[in-house]
């Protein structure tokens, strides 16, 4: 077998497009996520703390020298703080997600399955029967 059409198979697998799929979904989902934490909850949470931006929180190591080029050096733990709330936001959506979709399988598995059809035999059987009640 050829590399292409070994290839060709690998990607046509529906768990591989799936994947793929996921991913490229987790990555929007990932910008949300980041401009909700930025734009929608640091803000409240950093007026209520005294008008403080997390982002721009940062302990400086050796500040910048403009004149010699040489950058600021800092830790900025502000922009950590922010990613750790994505993460934990990120982290409880797809908890939700996952607690919905076990809630369904378990709903799914706990539904009684219906009864099998009779076979065409019996079928036929029933219907004459049902004939012959009629006609006696």
């Amino acid at each position: 077998m050829s590399m292409y059409k070994e290839f060709r198979e690998f990607i046509a697998r529906g768990n591989v497009v799936d994947l793929a799929v996921g991913v490229i979904i987790g990555a929007a989902f990932g910008k949300i996520v980041t401009s909700l934490v930025d734009d929608l909850v640091m803000p409240p949470i950093g007026l209520l703390l005294g008008h403080v931006d997390f982002a721009q929180l940062k302990i400086v190591l050796q500040a910048a020298e403009p004149a010699n080029k040489v950058a600021e050096v800092a830790i900025r733990y502000g922009a950590f703080l922010n990613a750790v709330l994505q993460f934990l936001i990120v982290a409880w959506v797809v908890f939700l997600m996952v607690k919905l979709l076990n809630s369904v399988r378990r709903k799914e598995a706990a539904a009684p399955e219906p009864a099998p059809a009779p076979p065409p035999t019996e079928l036929l059987l029933t219907e004459i029967r049902d004939l012959l009640k009629a006609r006696g």
